[in-house]
This record gives C-alpha cells, sequence and structure tokens, in this order.
C-alpha cells in the first residue's frame, strides 16, 4: 500500500489524514478510526483539513477521483456552483495542448477568490451598512420635524433642551430641517428610479 506523504500540512502543520476506501465503497478514517461518509470528507475539506484517500486494496492514491465525486454529488443534490458552459469548456480542454496549464490556472483563481472573499464580503456589506446609517439620519430628522424637536446628528448624544428653552423651533432650525427633509426626498426619488 503507497504511503502518505510525509510532508506536514500546510495549514495544521502535520500529516494528512488517511482515509482507506474499501471495495463496498465505504471510507475508513484511520486518525478517528470509524467509518465515515463523503458527507464527513466535504466537512473535513471546508474546515481546511487535509486528506488522503487510498483504496485500501491497491494502496493507489484516489484522492482527486473522491473529491470528484463529492463536487458531482453537490451539483446532483441541487447545490449547483459549476456553469454549463464552464464544464462544456473543461471537457473540452482534455486532449488540448493546454490541458496542462488548467490545473494550475483553476487552482490560482480559486486560491486569489478565497483570499479575496472577505474582501467581497466587506465590499456589498458596506454600502448597504451606510445606507442604513443615513436612513437613521433622516428619520430622526422627519421624527424631529413632526415632534417640533432640532434634530441633532447622531454623533453627539442626544441632552435634553436647557428648561428656559423654548419648545418652538428657530428659524435658522426650520431652515435646516426643510434642506434635511428635501435631500431625504430627492434620495427617496434616487431610489424610486
Amino acid at each position: 500500500m503507497a504511503a502518505a506523504s510525509s510532508s506536514p500540512d500546510a495549514k495544521g502543520g502535520k500529516s494528512p489524514t488517511i482515509i482507506k476506501k474499501y471495495a463496498n465503497r465505504r471510507l475508513y478514517n484511520t486518525e478517528t478510526s470509524s467509518y465515515i461518509t463523503l458527507e464527513h470528507l466535504a466537512e473535513m475539506t471546508r474546515e481546511g483539513r487535509e486528506f488522503q484517500v487510498f483504496d485500501a486494496r491497491t494502496g493507489e492514491d484516489i484522492t482527486r477521483s473522491v473529491l470528484t465525486q463529492i463536487v458531482m454529488e453537490g451539483e446532483a443534490g441541487g447545490q449547483t456552483m459549476l456553469p454549463v458552459s464552464f464544464l462544456r469548456q473543461i471537457i473540452a480542454m482534455y486532449g488540448d495542448s493546454m490541458q496542462a496549464m488548467v490545473p494550475h490556472y483553476l487552482e490560482a483563481s480559486m486560491s486569489a477568490f478565497a483570499e479575496n472573499h472577505a474582501k467581497f464580503r466587506d465590499a456589498a456589506l458596506k454600502p448597504f451598512e451606510h445606507l442604513a446609517k443615513q436612513n437613521l439620519a433622516m428619520f430622526q430628522a422627519a421624527t424631529g420635524m413632526m415632534t417640533g424637536r432640532a434634530f441633532r446628528p447622531p454623533e453627539k448624544p442626544t441632552e435634553p433642551p436647557p428648561a428656559a428653552e423654548k419648545p418652538g423651533a428657530s428659524a435658522e432650525e426650520l431652515a435646516l430641517l426643510r434642506e434635511q427633509l428635501a435631500a431625504l426626498q430627492s434620495r427617496l426619488d434616487g431610489m424610486k428610479g
């Protein structure tokens, strides 16, 4: 039987877990001394844990075919990620003179995507966060107009007006509120269009 490579796992600093696949299609995790499923291997992959799968009878490393089987089961189970056009392009590359470059290209592309995943997520959420802050400020301004209280930006702590202050708004405060209401209306009009 082929031995697992003795190179340490790049992520965990230890050797990959050895999985044996038997003729009855059962998978045996030698680390935990238990039978596992393809879903267990998928979870290990999501956790970033390295493993190698060997045919228990021949000792052949069959990791690639088992990983492909996990992908195909995911695709068949309704969790499609691979567009038909992409699959056609992959199939067309078999036997092509560029075939040897495809694995390196795909690996580099996926590595770059994984590295930027957090940046993509943050970039997608930042506009909504900014919009939520703007909406809150506009809501507070509108509430202030309805209640006769001047709008105070959220950065400043809201303090009750001094006892000597009249409840009515000054001309300057009304002008500020009108500006804020006009800005609110233009933003709402922009969202509709």
